[in-house]
């Protein structure tokens, strides 16, 4: 499954939302050197209960909006 994903780190709270479809995930991990990346992909596995290593960034690296692959 692929989702739309739009990042906001350095936020107070980590959280998960869905609006219009798309999927808007707080971390409160900063965005460098990697660490919202894999903060996004902490909190996306523990939201759809699976393993870390089944959820991948497809697209949006550095970006705040990303694509990700759910397997």
């Amino acid at each position: 499954m692929r989702i739309v994903v739009k990042v906001f780190p350095k936020s107070k709270l980590e959280s998960v939302s869905e609006k219009d479809g798309a999927y808007i995930v707080r971390v409160t991990a900063p965005a460098v050197d990697n660490r919202a990346n894999e903060a996004v992909i902490k909190i996306l596995a523990k939201y759809f209960k699976t393993s870390k290593g089944n959820v991948e960034i497809v697209r949006g690296f550095t970006s705040r909006f990303k694509v990700i692959e759910i397997y």
